[in-house]
């Protein structure tokens, strides 16, 4: 007779130690965005450098994830959480004490170092504390706890900003992550799997390079122009670097990052969509609290608050999802969901300056709906088509995917976004550095206005904002319309079915032969 083994007592304690791991990341990945508009205007930044400001934690955390997970399966998973939880502490504490926006962007550099070590360690550690009868509640409870982050996260951090300094939304990182450490000293048993393949800094040094030469040229393109040596040289840079991380990975007998999962038809396709769906939202994310602070004139606390109808949408799609996919299959979910987001983007696009909040929240809605029932069942659905043994690597190279999704598209929407405005700004008559400064984003545009007091500025920002506006939504609006046809042509129709595991809860239905093709 097998003996039983029996659950650690400490359990549900070291449980929540992870929720305050995932919580703090769940907040960092929106309160930046609500302080970006005030940041611009106390230190200058221009949008380029906002999107550096969001970019660099996001293209550190996506180039690391993967090698910092083969570090906790040979060093320690608690010993390499808990250095996550300390380097990310020590970026926070760096980013509120910065004095420019260069040290910001380091910090924020620092900070995705430790989210790196954090996301990917949390999930491991859960089949160490949890047997198959109480995972899943516990895998429910942490993807809650980072998802309940996004709506806290806005509204925290417009609290923070009326009633203290920018870098207040850095240092409210501090108490949690405090807690986290003590709690993961305490709490966590140490696990390791000395046979797990060691990290390759080749690759590693090389999807780094490659991600931030790639991030750099589509940030500088508005400014500089696509046909300026220097952006043509980090484009072909970033090309080669990520071509030769291919190359190699794909030459590696135990890669770190493995290649052959995107033959899997059902993981390829799921993967995009939700890479897609991912690249949309964080530059939504990244454009509509300057829309809603300066165009509309909110506060930062009024501006988080305003974010809510979006979240409130995702979440309540997301919490619908599944019954919806075991009626109707998750390819036509996901088609709907990313029909129902392009709808909410054309209409969005419609927004003019006169338009007010209650139109905004309208498509803001509609926008969360369609997230919310186009990237849940895609997420289900490529880590159902991975083999038994290798989904520990597909779903490191699902989050890699959605990592650089969120990165590219805060630098390509945003830069889009920039040369929008800029086209449209009426300067007239401003001196030259008037101008330029003004031609940054609206933010330093309404900061001209005020010390120049030239007439006609402020308005013609706003206009010129909401067009950018328009212009990214469209574009957002055609790329879930042809992922929408994608999905529906290529998308395995494998779905879930309830089956009794012996404890009651509902297990997945073996995917459909087409799923491994």
């Amino acid at each position: 007779m097998a003996a039983v083994i029996t659950p650690d007592p400490r359990r549900w304690w070291a449980l929540g130690a992870l929720v305050a791991s995932m919580l703090t990341l769940g907040f960092d990945m929106t309160i930046l965005n609500v302080a970006l508009p005030t940041m611009a205007e106390e230190l200058g930044a221009a949008t380029g450098e906002q999107q550096w400001m969001a970019d660099a934690y996001v293209v550190v955390f996506a180039a690391l994830m993967l090698p910092a997970g083969l570090l906790g399966d040979r060093f320690g998973r608690r010993l390499m959480l808990v250095t996550g939880l300390g380097i990310f502490l020590a970026g926070s504490v760096a980013g509120a004490l910065a004095p420019d926006v260069t040290w910001v962007v380091a910090a924020r550099a620092v900070m995705g170092v430790g989210g790196a070590l954090v996301m990917p360690l949390a999930l491991s550690v859960l089949p160490s504390l949890f047997g198959p009868d109480e995972r899943s509640k516990a895998i429910g409870v942490m993807s809650a706890a980072s998802a309940l982050g996004m709506p806290l996260g806005p509204i925290l951090g417009g609290w923070l900003l009326d009633h203290f300094w920018w870098g207040s939304v850095f240092l409210v990182n501090v108490p949690m992550v405090a807690i986290g450490i003590t709690a993961c000293l305490f709490l966590l048993p140490e696990t390791r799997d000395p046979a797990s393949p060691k990290v390759d800094t080749v690759a590693t040094a090389l999807i780094t390079a490659g991600l931030g030469a790639l991030v750099y040229a589509i940030i500088e393109a508005p400014t500089r122009g696509w046909g300026d040596p220097v952006v043509a040289g980090f484009l072909a840079g970033a090309v080669v670097l990520l071509a030769g991380l291919v190359l190699r990975e794909r030459r590696g007998a135990r890669p770190m990052l493995d290649m052959e999962l995107l033959g899997h038809r059902g993981f390829l396709v799921n993967g995009l969509t939700a890479t897609l769906v991912t690249f949309v939202l964080a530059g939504l994310l990244f454009l509509l609290p300057p829309y809603l602070q300066a165009v509309l004139g909110h506060d930062a606390l009024g501006t988080g608050l305003r974010l809510l109808p979006m979240m409130g949408g995702l979440m309540v799609a997301a919490r619908g999802a599944q019954p919806v996919v075991a009626r109707f299959g998750p390819r036509a979910v996901v088609s709907c969901g990313l029909v129902v987001l392009a709808f909410a983007a054309f209409l969005g696009s419609r927004t003019t300056i006169d338009s007010g909040y209650g139109f905004t929240a309208l498509w803001l809605i509609i926008t969360g709906i369609g997230f919310g029932f186009a990237v849940v069942p895609a997420m289900d659905g490529a880590l159902a088509a991975l083999p038994a043994d290798r989904a520990g690597s597909g779903s490191g190279l699902l989050m890699t995917l959605r990592q650089v999704g969120s990165a590219i598209g805060i630098a390509l929407l945003g830069s889009l976004l920039a040369g929008a405005y800029r086209d449209r700004l009426d300067v007239t008559g401003l001196p030259a550095r008037a101008a330029d400064t003004a031609e940054e984003s609206v933010v330093a545009a309404h900061l001209v206005a005020e010390r120049t007091g030239a007439p006609g500025l402020a308005a013609s920002a706003n206009s010129a904002y909401v067009h950018g506006m328009g212009v990214v939504l469209l574009v957002c609006g055609v790329a879930a319309l042809v992922a929408a046809l994608l999905a529906g042509a290529f998308l395995p129709d494998t779905r879930r079915t309830a089956t009794d595991d012996g404890d009651g809860s509902p297990a997945m239905a073996e995917p459909e032969a087409d799923a491994r093709q």
